[in-house]
């Protein structure tokens, strides 16, 4: 289990390790890291792996935006029902249960801002035990999951004297 422990850490924060280099930090042999993973993997404990992509350098354009939904739980349920009807739709990136003023913190990334609000107005508002929501959109990139976005820091503003 310390193994596998050591083995999470290293792809959680090092991202892009090849196995040969996890063997030789963990004192470990090649085939013994890959059997970890594998088991990892197949345990579903390492659900996926994916690319971070600073969408700006790109000729896509996208909007991403925080939804807080607030609800009214159900029954022998409780938050499952609403957050697996909200996470289906695939503009939804990430879907929490979180403490506070609210109760879901849905992720949306859509094409522009409209297609985020019409995506809120007519899917997510109108779901039973929907009792609000409140949109932020995401405006700048500085850090995410740990990767440090480059921002450029020169200010092109001209200086206004009162």
């Amino acid at each position: 289990m310390e193994k596998r422990n050591a083995i999470l850490q290293l792809l959680f924060s090092q991202r892009r390790l090849e196995t040969s280099d996890m063997a030789r930090m963990l004192d470990m042999s090649e085939e013994e890291v890959q059997k970890e993973i594998d088991q990892l993997e197949k345990d579903h404990v390492i659900m996926g792996y994916s690319a971070m992509i600073d969408w700006t350098k790109t000729p896509f354009e996208s909007v991403k935006a925080m939804i807080e939904v607030s609800t009214t739980p159900q029954r022998d349920r409780g938050f499952g029902r609403i957050a697996r009807r909200i996470y289906s739709y695939p503009e939804v990136k990430d879907c929490y249960l979180v403490s506070g003023d609210y109760d879901l913190m849905v992720i949306v990334v859509s094409k522009n801002l409209q297609s985020v609000a019409q995506f809120v107005s007519e899917k997510i508002a109108p779901i039973d035990g929907v009792l609000s929501t409140r949109t932020h959109f995401i405006l700048q990139n500085y850090k995410v999951n740990g990767v440090t976005f480059s921002v450029d820091e020169s200010d092109d503003r001209e200086t206004v004297v009162l």
